[in-house]
Formats: C-alpha cells, structure tokens, sequence
C-alpha cells in the first residue's frame, strides 16, 4: 500500500462519509453513556457502604486495561477487517506522549476519588461540567478549535448550570461529612474537571498522528498502564492493596462477594467511560468529547437521586434543564452542519471547512482520484476498525 493511499485511508476513517464512520460513532457514545453512568454511581456505592481508600477508588479507574486488548486485536485476528497489525506504526514520540498524559490521567483519577468521597453524585456531576468552558479555551489554544454560536452557547448554558448549582451548594452538604471536608471534596471535583479540560485537546492534538481506530485503543492502553502505575504506586505506600483485603472482609457492609462485585465492575464501567471518550475525541474533536461527557453527567445526576435519594430541589432542576438543553442545541447544530457537508459533497462540492476537525475532515476531490487510480490496480482498500 503507498504513502498516499494510506494516507487516504485514514483521512476516510473520519469522514461522515464512510459508512463505518456512524455505527462506530454510535457504539462509542454508547460505551460513553453506560461507563459514566455505571462509573460514577458504582464508585459512589463504594464509599456509601463504608469503602475508604480513595487510592482503591483511583487504581479501579485504570486497571481493566487488559480489557482494550478485545479492540486491538479482534479486527486483525478475527475479523480481517484491517491490514495493520496491532502496534504498528508505534513511534517512540507516541509512546513518550501517552505514557505523559497516562500520569496526567492517573492525578486526575485520584482527584475525582477525592471529591466523589465528600460529595453526593448530583452535586459532582454538575461541578464536573465546569470544565467545558476551560475545554473551549485550550482547544482554541491547542488544537486551534474554532468559537461559533453553536458551540459557545452550549459552553455558556452547561456553565451556568454548573454555576447555579455552586451558589447553593451549602445546602446540599451530606450529613456525615464536615464542612471542611465537603469543601476539600469541592476543590478536588473543580481541579478533577480543569485538568480533564486540558487532557481532551492534548489527546486531540495526538490525534492527529493517529490513523485508525485501532491506534486510538492502543494508546488508550499505554495511557491506563501508566495511570495504573501511578496509582499502584500511591496503593503500595498507602497500604491499598492490604486495605482491600481487609475491606472486602471486615469493613465493607454489604459483605465481601458485593465488595468484590463492586470493585470489577467498577474496573469494567470505567474502561467503557474511557474508551467512548477516546472514541469520541477521535472521531470528533476534544470539544464535541467534553459536550458529550458533560451532557451525561445530566443522566448522573438523575442516576444519584433515583439510586441514593439524593436531594433533588429547584437549583438541581434547573441545572439539569439548562444541561439538557444546551446539549440538544449542539447536537442539533452538528446535525445541521453534517446535513449541509453532504448535500455538498453529494453535489460536487471542494473541501469544507472545519468548525468541528474531524467531521468530514478529507478532500473529497483527491479522494475521489486515488480511489479511482487505484481502483484499476490494487485490490479495495481494508479500513481499520
């Protein structure tokens, strides 16, 4: 395969145009969908049953790495579907700038163990969502996203939310919990969001010098190996893996089968959340990624009050609303965008721009040449899932 037909061949894996592109969209924001959910509540069980170690919190979000192994391998193994062998094409410089982000993943792990330990579900959810208008900021900054109406209201509406809910949050503080530590739960949440903020468009711009799915999962798989070091580290001196013993078997009060049950499903949950993450920055961008995630962080919110009866009052109703609907305003305006990006292209329209990088990013007109340079010379090209 040549350099410029490989080329190609990447480019389509992100175009609106192949027919792969959608179903993998959707499968992705599926994972996304259950893995925050599950995630958040899973790891909030955990501390409402008398689990401690916010180190066993952290070294759950990363350990089911092994599990990226099934979508590395099975499109090359079992089903044909790519000429890439797994791990191919793995620089040195891709692999010092997953092990980086891994650790940046890693503190942001324990970060939100922090906050998920002091705060109710709701509360930390909506405080996560601050991180979309630091999002809008670095993605500008880093991988030069540009600022449209679509896209600043959604940021504004998902902000305020999250504004609104901080003005009351004094109201909302957990019995068993001291003011002192609901506040540090507070900062730790608002820091686990700025620092999610920043990894988005840093995993964009690498991105860029990704071309397949596969890839993507690769890295994602060096990325949860380092975060995992870091937070075995962290078990080791705290004594975490001692104190999961010991929780399973003595302190856990819903007994040990559950605490264990607990622990990998928390494992399984958050892989999912971390592969539609990286999923959809792959096949977006960083900005369309964190609107996502943060519009989920809706259905949390519902999650904790149906599942733990957490207090559900106006400022939260309000919240969610304004979440909501910023959400469907962007979906809708992306709906809109892609419409017109097809009508072009099926009429024989150039290139396009690209509010959103990774929405119909080729060239349709070189596309159309190799394809059909090729077509007469070498067999169809295999797209690597």
């Amino acid at each position: 395969m040549s350099n410029t037909t490989q080329t190609i061949n990447e480019q389509d894996q992100k175009s609106v145009t192949n027919k792969r592109y959608l179903p993998l969209l959707l499968v992705n924001y599926g994972f996304l969908f259950i893995g925050s959910l599950s995630s958040s509540l899973l790891s909030k069980y955990y501390f409402n049953h008398k689990g401690s170690s916010r180190w066993v919190s952290t070294w759950v979000q990363s350990a089911g790495f092994p599990l990226l192994i099934i979508p590395i391998v099975v499109p090359y193994y079992l089903f044909k579907s790519t000429q890439r062998k797994p791990f191919t094409g793995f620089t040195p410089k891709i692999l010092a700038l997953s092990i980086f982000i891994g650790f940046m993943l890693g503190v942001n792990n324990l970060l939100f163990s922090w906050g998920n330990s002091y705060l109710p579900v709701s509360t930390s959810s909506l405080l996560l969502s601050s991180q979309l208008v630091f999002n809008l900021i670095l993605s500008v900054i880093i991988v030069k996203q540009k600022i449209t109406f679509m896209n600043l209201n959604c940021v504004i509406l998902l902000t305020l939310s999250s504004v609104l809910l901080a003005l009351e949050s004094s109201n909302d503080q957990p019995h068993d919990v001291t003011r002192t530590k609901y506040f540090v739960g507070y900062l730790a949440t608002i820091g686990a969001g700025l620092l999610f903020a920043l990894y988005l468009p840093i995993m964009e711009k690498v991105y860029k010098k990704v071309y397949c799915y596969a890839m993507v999962m690769e890295m994602q798989m060096v990325m949860e190996v380092a975060a995992t070091v870091l937070a075995s580290i962290g078990m080791v001196f705290d004594g975490g893996f001692t104190e999961m013993k010991r929780e399973g078997y003595q302190v856990f009060d819903k007994g040990e089968k559950v605490y264990w049950a607990t622990v990998v499903s928390n494992v399984v949950s958050w892989q999912l959340c971390f592969m539609g993450t990286a999923g959809m920055v792959f096949l977006t961008c960083s900005l369309t990624g964190g609107i996502c995630m943060t519009a989920l962080l809706m259905m949390n919110v519902v999650g904790g009050v149906v599942v733990y009866k957490e207090e559900f009052g106006g400022v939260k109703v309000v919240s969610t609303v304004m979440c909501g609907w910023g959400f469907c305003s962007y979906v809708y305006g992306m709906y809109v965008k892609n419409k017109m990006l097809k009508d072009r292209d099926d009429g024989g329209g150039g290139g396009h721009d690209s509010d959103d990088k990774n929405v119909g990013s080729y060239n349709p007109i070189e596309m159309t040449q190799i394809v059909n340079s090729s077509s007469s010379s070498s067999p169809p090209l295999h797209i690597g899932v």
